[in-house]
């Protein structure tokens, strides 16, 4: 099964941030379907769209590989399946 999911990386700007991120995905056979970043002063922002194939990694373990990539970037990596985040942002 294929699930879209949203991942938004916040913090500070730092060198490898997108490397990481990237790499980590790419591991573990997840697509970025489109990224979007910016930066603030020196505050990153990143949103990626992906598509996970639970054939190649479940949602949950793509979960804790990013909380890993966050505690090694000092910064806040959220993981969200689009259903949910597209029902919580619909008004």
């Amino acid at each position: 099964m294929k699930i879209k999911a949203v991942i938004s990386v916040l913090g500070k700007d730092r060198k490898g941030v997108v490397a990481t991120v990237a790499t980590t995905l790419y591991q573990r056979g997840v697509n970025i379907d489109d990224i979007s970043q910016t930066i603030l002063d020196d505050i990153f922002s990143m949103t990626m769209l992906v598509t996970i194939d639970e054939e190649l990694c479940s949602y949950n373990e793509l979960q804790e590989n990013l909380l890993e990539d966050s505690k090694e970037l000092g910064m806040q990596i959220v993981l969200q399946r689009s259903d949910v985040f597209d029902f919580m942002y619909n008004i």
